[in-house]
């Protein structure tokens, strides 16, 4: 075993030494030609790289189209993409043949604005100087000419170690030939900002993303994690914070520029608030010059696996009276489930969702028939209808064809089908639980659940997608939207659901539903009945309405979705089988007596206190048939008219 790890160690050794060689073999090449040359060869390797490395090709596209989506056409970000990536092989190329020449000479291609400001930062009291640094242009020319910008201070630079050590040997000594103090990132921050305090000016890195540690705050109007480190360290040390730029100033010329001082708004004067002025400061200098910066990395990287920002440390925070309208939402597609049932369990995950991030627009994918019940939820934004039987390329185009650029799916569903309609609309990060084939289209798989054995409520499992994601699953008001109407005039009135669609095995018989309402009624003369059911279940309505003696109305099969949740908000309790009107009511806030026979209440039950389940168990009970083997004869059969009765005028609050 040691032995293995030993000739694996010789043979990274061999690797960098030998990248380490070719390196230098190339520098050799740099060193003999004009700077200018070698400022068009890295142009020309710019346009061929721009057609054959397509990933980054599209990640600039990505994030071009997030900062100048708004202002610019798709033709002008490609001609600024192409133009990028020029640019960025050319001032690449240079960096590495400048080390090789004098600094005076390369101060002959480089004018410089603005280094005045570093002057008076030394002539009023030698104050700390904290230089904001940007991946822009050719950037290595900050570390080459040091005498261009420095005045007075002692010159600091925080790096980051190569992985390679001769690599890593070579770029420390030709900075401290420069006369640069040098500072390991991975040792901490105490040094430099000690090296500050002795009027030293230290150059930090700020445009890039910063990872679970940083501050969520718009960059280019869309939120980015952002570091925080450049703040934290001037306020420590009282510096002065001046931000560096470098453009391009034709072939193989460089413009340094020192921007005005970076300073807090007086209503934030904390870190967060330096670090919104810092990442203003730095936008204002991308949009200069947008060409020069680096956009083939990843500034507005997703986290993973939490891509909801509740539980992060430093969350969220925006500038002074900024413009909310301005903010570029972050775009969710949701998988619904296919039942009515199961979509009103999904809501309180949706609401937990919607409330991870202030920039979250939320779309849903379904069955056409829920449209009017998603769309009901303020949360939701827009609704995806999928048609019965369509194709998985046609559903993919549906997604494609709404424009948006959704940023990640999660599935309510377990099926294969549903998770390949999203993968073939190219929705990058797609997250659910673990399935039989589907898993390889996931990158995300929500682990956890129930024990083995165990069962788990469907809202608890949606819930738990969410926690996933790093929304808040214990915060309050998640459960309902609202109380039950309080009945002004001294009329109660009940919804009556005695259908099921899932299949008969699921419906206490109609002639017990009309036992329970003309026993109330004969007893109770408040009370007033609403027949409510599925489209194909109006016959059922019809036979029920003709067994009622009591005051009611029939609306089975006659309302739309939009007008059945309008009826039940006018209600003040739901009589019901196990049904998707059950759960609507419930995630609706009406109170509910449920009858349950086939089905499993701890899964599919209402949640909470305000609903009453009535459930006579047998030895095969729950068997989630559809229709039962042995003809409808004990569970559902076991619960009497008047054990319902008493049910609903205790939960209306009548006394029986």
């Amino acid at each position: 075993m040691g032995s293995a790890k030993e000739s694996a160690r010789l043979s990274t050794r061999t690797v960098q030494w030998v990248v380490y060689a070719l390196f230098r073999c190339i520098e050799g090449v740099l060193w003999l030609l004009p700077l200018i040359v070698v400022w068009y060869i890295g142009r020309v390797l710019g346009s061929v790289a721009y057609v054959l490395a397509g990933k980054y090709r599209r990640l600039a596209l990505h994030n071009l189209h997030i900062a100048f989506g708004r202002e610019k056409s798709p033709a002008e970000l490609k001609v600024l993409a192409y133009e990028h990536f020029k640019s960025l092989f050319a001032n690449v190329l240079c960096g590495f043949k400048l080390p090789l020449m004098s600094e005076a000479a390369i101060c002959r291609h480089v004018r410089s604005e603005g280094i005045e400001r570093a002057q008076a930062a030394y002539d009023h009291g030698k104050r700390p100087l904290l230089n904001l640094v940007l991946h822009a242009s050719c950037w290595e020319i900050l570390t080459q000419v040091p005498s261009m910008y420095v005045r007075g201070h002692k010159a600091g630079a925080i790096y980051q170690p190569l992985h390679n050590p001769w690599l890593n040997a070579l770029v420390l000594r030709r900075r401290e030939k420069l006369g640069y103090a040098l500072f390991d990132r991975q040792a901490g921050f105490n040094a430099p900002m000690k090296f500050m305090r002795e009027a030293g000016q230290v150059g930090v890195l700020v445009d890039q993303h910063a990872g679970d540690h940083g501050l969520w705050c718009p960059f280019f109007d869309r939120l980015a994690s952002t570091t925080t480190i450049a703040a934290l360290m001037a306020i420590r040390t009282d510096a002065v914070v001046l931000p560096m730029m470098v453009y391009n100033d034709g072939p193989a010329r460089w413009w340094l520029v020192c921007a005005p001082e970076v300073k807090a708004d007086e209503s934030q004067p904390n870190a967060d608030g330096l670090t919104l002025a810092i990442n203003a400061a730095v936008e204002k200098l991308i949009r200069e010059q947008p060409a020069s910066w680096f956009w083939v990395h990843n500034r507005w990287k997703l986290p993973k696996p939490r891509f909801l920002l509740a539980e992060y440390r430093r969350g969220v925070a925006f500038p002074t009276g900024y413009d909310m309208s301005r903010l570029q939402p972050f775009e969710l597609l949701i998988r619904s489930p296919n039942w009515l049932g199961d979509a009103c369990m999904a809501f309180p995950m949706v609401r937990a969702i919607k409330r991870g991030r202030p920039d979250m627009k939320i779309t849903v994918l379904g069955p056409d028939k829920l449209e009017e019940l998603w769309l009901s939820m303020p949360e939701v934004s827009r609704y995806i209808g999928k048609p019965a039987k369509e194709g998985l390329f046609a559903v993919a185009g549906r997604i494609k064809a709404t424009g948006v650029k959704f940023d990640a799916a999660v599935f309510c569903t377990n099926s294969t089908r549903s998770t390949l309609e999203i993968w073939l609309a190219g929705v990058p990060r797609r997250v659910g639980v673990k399935g039989s084939f589907r898993s390889k289209l996931l990158n995300q798989i929500i682990k956890g659940g129930p024990a083995k054995g165990s069962k788990e409520h469907h809202a608890h499992r949606y819930l738990r997608i969410a926690k996933g994601i790093g929304a808040d699953i214990d915060q309050p008001g998640l459960w309902e939207a609202g109380a039950a109407p309080v009945s002004t005039d001294g009329i109660i009135r009940v919804g009556v659901c005695a259908g099921a669609e899932y299949g008969p095995a699921k419906r206490w018989p109609l002639e017990r539903f009309a036992a329970v309402v003309n026993q109330i009624s004969a007893q109770h003369s408040q009370f007033r009945w609403q027949l409510v059911g599925a489209p194909g279940e109006k016959e059922m309505g019809e036979k029920l309405s003709a067994m009622l003696q009591a005051p009611h109305e029939n609306f089975v099969g006659k309302t739309r979705l939009s007008e059945l949740i309008a009826k039940l908000r006018g209600c003040q309790l739901l009589l019901t089988n196990d049904t998707g009107t059950m759960h609507l009511a419930a995630a609706l806030g009406i109170p509910t007596v449920s009858i349950f026979g086939s089905t499993c209440p701890i899964e599919t039950g209402p949640l909470g206190d305000r609903h009453t389940v009535i459930q006579h168990k047998i030895e095969c009970s729950p068997c989630f048939q559809r229709e039962c083997p042995f003809g409808h004869y004990n569970c559902m059969q076991l619960v009497t008219p008047e054990e319902v009765a008493q049910a609903v005028l205790k939960t209306s609050g009548v006394e029986s």
